[in-house]
């Protein structure tokens, strides 16, 4: 296993490059790889979480130093989603993986479809603040949990498409998605424990060198081009994944 050292740190460059840059698709692009390759749900969701503890650190803190971060939003958004996420890795760690592995494929696959359709649509952005933001985080702690990744997608884009300010919402999720992660980590420690070090250290040492670099980028990258890539590519690996399992 430590020989893949090197694919998993290209996994988490790439996955935090794209995570930093548009506030979403780390965990989604990191589990989908994963469950590709055959890694169990629960322990791909444990493995990605304990790596995002890391990499959602260095991201915070790079999008707050660059002046992308909502402080007022931070709060509403990390206690419910923490809350949101313990629940679901919870459940996770209690369900057979083989029986829920193509839910959770599916599951990532609507989410590319999400990322794809947020692409191609045009989002107005005005200076109200966002409404139904503790739901929001709750559902996205939630499900980020039990599919390894959704917080993102479910997240930024519901609050780039109530009109907030794409440079605040990205900077926002990216920050308060450390203290989701950190507790969903923790509650898979006390549940299934965590394994397969070299993909955390993989996912942890590509994230963390990604993650300045991405938040520099949030500023001027036009992300249209790069949602769609991302969105094909969850959607192509999900769906080898609900075959494979399926066949």
């Amino acid at each position: 296993m430590w020989e893949d050292i090197l694919l998993y740190i290209a996994v988490g460059f790439a996955a935090q490059m794209i995570d930093g840059a548009i506030g979403m698709a780390y965990g989604i692009t990191s589990t989908s790889v994963m469950l590709s390759l055959g890694v169990p749900p629960a322990t791909a969701s444990a493995c990605v979480h304990a790596a995002e503890t890391f990499t959602t650190a260095a991201s915070g803190a790079s999008h707050w130093k660059f002046g992308n971060v909502d402080f007022k939003l931070v709060r509403r958004l990390a206690i419910p989603g923490a809350i949101g996420g313990a629940i679901g890795a919870y459940v996770l760690s209690n369900v057979n993986g083989d029986m829920i592995k193509p839910f959770v494929a599916g599951y990532l696959l609507l989410m590319g479809l999400y990322i794809l359709w947020k692409a191609l649509r045009k989002i107005p952005v005005n200076q109200e603040p966002p409404t139904r933001v503790a739901p929001l985080g709750f559902i996205g702690g939630f499900m980020d949990s039990i599919g390894g990744g959704g917080w993102g997608p479910i997240v930024t884009t519901s609050l780039i498409g109530q009109g907030t300010v794409p440079r605040y919402a990205i900077g926002s999720v990216s920050l308060s998605e450390f203290f989701v992660t950190l507790t969903i980590s923790a509650t898979f420690m006390m549940t299934i424990g965590l394994d397969l070090w070299p993909i955390i250290a993989g996912l942890i040492i590509g994230g963390v060198i990604a993650a300045p670099f991405a938040a520099l980028t949030t500023k001027h990258l036009p992300d249209k081009v790069l949602m769609t890539l991302v969105g094909c590519v969850i959607i192509l690996l999900s769906l080898r994944t609900i075959i494979n399992t399926l066949g």
